[in-house]
This record gives structure tokens, sequence and C-alpha cells, in this order.
């Protein structure tokens, strides 16, 4: 003998688990029901992006599959009088932080602000339905403030990136984006061939992809014909805090490129983001070399004064290398 639900409820896969719901509902009504705002989050109905214009009037139907999403953990600072631009977004700050392996939120707004940073890299995931009141990055780092970068961190394929940066735009209008598709999970290395797939794609359906890649110059000149905004060579594998570990390719992708450069992974140190800069990239990114210092509000510091010393040696214009010692004082005239 089988079994059916009662006709007023129906059965969905909601973020993965099997969830009844009443009948003759909207998605809206799902949404508030497990204690959500429909203004914070993005939805995913059946692997098509529900517009939050017309959540109120797209009726559940039994066997829907859902994802519901929010942004997770994954300022200004003009002391040079310089600034960089971005698909035409000017910018002041040259240091882009992440958001995640903090202790908390408030660490890691605290962070935020003593980095000086204006751009923050933020993960896209699902909604933790069973705590719907539970903190949101947004209720502690104002998007209004901070341009938020949406980043498809943990993606291996094309498809899976190009779905996440959909949810992302449907959250909260996002289009410059992050970009890395991961070719495995021991070096977290970039698929190249699925990136550019990707880049293409959302280029063609406008969004601005900052994308993370290899540090070979000739990719990055790839990416950028594919419609990347910046391109973003690794320094180091992530999180590894090895420093920069390449710095003639780094250079070589700088004097190649039409659109700016950034490094992305591997800064360990203040140092590590001096050379960044020294290098003329037009900025850095870093997460964990924040995130996991002893004492990571003064790292903060520290980085945004490297990037400031990095960049101002930059302009400067270093001297040129010697094979051999050159006194600084006058020989002429000694004792």
């Amino acid at each position: 003998m089988t079994s059916s639900l009662p006709t007023d409820i129906i059965s969905l896969t909601l973020n993965g688990e099997l969830r009844r719901f009443r009948a003759a509902a909207t998605v809206a009504d799902l949404v508030r029901d497990i204690g959500l705002d429909p203004a914070k989050v993005a939805v995913e109905r059946n692997l098509e992006i529900v517009s939050r214009s017309t959540l109120e009037d797209v009726a559940l139907t039994d066997g829907d599959r859902l994802e519901i999403v929010h942004f997770v953990g994954g300022g200004q600072d003009s002391a040079t009088g310089d600034s960089w631009t971005v698909a035409g977004r000017t910018f002041h700050s040259r240091l882009i932080v992440g958001t995640g392996k903090y202790k908390d939120f408030e660490q890691n707004a605290a962070a935020l602000v003593a980095s000086g940073a204006e751009i923050i890299t933020v993960a896209v995931r699902r909604v933790n339905v069973s705590d719907p009141k539970a903190p949101m990055l947004t209720d502690f780092i104002d998007p209004k403030k901070y341009t938020y970068l949406p980043n498809t961190a943990g993606c291996f394929t094309a498809d899976d990136a190009i779905r996440t940066l959909r949810l992302a735009r449907e959250a909260g209008g996002w289009d410059l984006v992050k970009l890395e598709v991961l070719g495995e999970a021991k070096t977290l290395y970039p698929d190249m061939r699925e990136t550019l797939k990707a880049t293409e794609v959302l280029a063609k359906e406008g969004f601005l992809p900052m994308v993370y890649c290899v540090d070979d110059p000739i990719a990055a000149k790839q990416l950028e014909d594919a419609g990347a905004v910046a391109v973003m060579p690794l320094g180091a594998p992530i999180g590894s805090g090895l420093g920069i570990q390449n710095r003639v390719t780094i250079r070589l992708i700088v004097e190649g490129a039409k659109v700016p450069v950034l490094v992305d992974a591997g800064v360990g140190t203040a140092s590590d983001a001096a050379v960044a800069m020294e290098l003329g990239c037009d900025g850095v990114l870093m997460n964990t070399a924040i995130a996991e210092a002893k004492n990571p509000i003064a790292m903060a510091t520290a980085m945004k004064l490297a990037v400031q010393a990095g960049r101002m040696a930059y302009l400067s214009g270093r001297m040129g290398r010697r094979m051999y010692a050159d006194p600084s004082s006058p020989l002429a005239g000694l004792i």
C-alpha cells in the first residue's frame, strides 16, 4: 500500500534537504515562513533564478528543487593621493580583503576598517534554513559602504561558477564579480580551460569578471581578450603564505596587460604585499594573511601600510641594480 501526501501539502527539496510545505504557496511565502527576509537572499528554483520582483507571484509545485543563498565571509585610503580604476569604477585603496576564516563577523569588520580596503570578496553560500535568524555578514559590513565582490570560491567547473554568480547578481545586483574556477583541491590552482570558458559566458551576460588565474602572461592575455576586466594572477597557492614565487612572470603580465593586474593568493606578510606593488601591480588581494595572523587587526594595518609603501616605491623608480659596490661618499678630497 502506497502512501501519499495530503493534497494541501507538497514535497520540496530546499538547500539539499527534503521538506514539506503547504500547497498554493509562493516562493516568497516559503522565504518568509522560514524566517528570512526576501530582500536579503537570492532564490533558484529548478536551476532557474527567480527574480526578486516575482517572488510573490511564482507558485511552488510538488517536487520543486530550491536553493536560497546569501553572502558570507569567504574605508577609503588616499594617503598617497593615488587611485585606480576597474570597469569604470574608481577606488583609492589598492588593498582588497576577503571575509573568511575570522573568528566572528565583529573581528572581520574591525580588520576591514583597519585595512582601509574599499572592496571585500564574499562567498555565496546556502542560507541556514534551520536557523534563519543567525547573523549575516551584511549585518556587520554594510554593502552600501563597501563594494562587495561576490566570488566563486569552491567552484570546480565553469557551469557551477556561472550559476553561482547569477545567484549573486540576483541577491545583491552586483555585476562586478571575482571569478575563480579551481582545478583540484590539493593546490587550488585554477583550471584555465574552465576559467576561460566561464569568463566568455559571464562577459556576454553583462558581468564584469575580475579573474583569478595562473601567473602566465599568455593566459592572462587570453582572459583579457575574453572579457576579463581585471586579471588576478596567483603569487603562490591559496592560503599558503609563501609570498610571490615568480616575480618575472608577474612583471610580464603587468607589462602586457591593458586591464588592472592584482596579485591574488599567497601573500603571507607585509613584505609580500609591498613586493606585489613594487612590481607595478594595481592592487593585491588577501584573506588568510590577515585572518590567521595572531593579531588580525594589527596585521590589517600593516598590510595597508605595505601596499602604500610598495606603490610609492614603484612610482618613485628604484635605483638600478649593480654587480659591484659603488661608494655613496665621494672619493675626491679624501684625507
